[in-house]
């Protein structure tokens, strides 16, 4: 609420200082928002039917509570599969660590879940080009696994 205050209060200074350019400003961020519109909505959808038919128990079902090879791909791909904004990722860390899931586990999960975008792809290759989002997605996603294994033989876990 305070930034659309904010928002509000700037954008009306700038129609006071310079009103043509204002209005020019306006016109050109609706057009751009408009663009942006339908994959978004698309991507809000996907996740939505996501997130309806996998619960956080489901997940931490997955990761298991000893830290296998296969945890931390199974965690990796969920978290690269997943998009859920960061206010509900690090709740749903702690509900993961609280069930007995490794932190290392966590730790990929988390990291792929906010680096790596299997579903946002399409809409990062329009942006990008598919040889950077796909090389990207590709080192977030070795970086999570890195990083998990790190954390594993730091805390002498293995």
């Amino acid at each position: 609420m305070t930034l659309l205050i904010v928002t509000t209060l700037l954008f009306i200074v700038s129609a006071v200082v310079d009103r043509q350019r204002t209005v020019l400003a306006f016109r050109i961020g609706s057009k751009m928002f408009l663009n942006l519109l339908p994959p978004l909505v698309a991507i809000l959808a996907l996740v939505a039917i996501f997130l309806a038919f996998i619960s956080p128990s489901d997940i931490e079902q997955l990761l298991g509570e000893n830290p296998g090879v296969l945890a931390y791909f199974g965690a990796a791909l969920l978290g690269a599969i997943a998009m859920v904004p960061g206010f509900v990722a690090f709740p749903m860390a702690d509900l993961l660590l609280k069930n007995g899931v490794a932190y290392p586990i966590v730790a990929v999960f988390i990291t792929t879940l906010m680096m790596v975008g299997v579903v946002t792809l399409p809409l990062e290759s329009k942006y990008f080009g598919w040889k950077v989002a796909l090389i990207r997605n590709g080192l977030s996603f070795v970086g999570a696994l890195f990083i998990g294994v790190a954390m594993t033989v730091a805390w002498g876990m293995l």
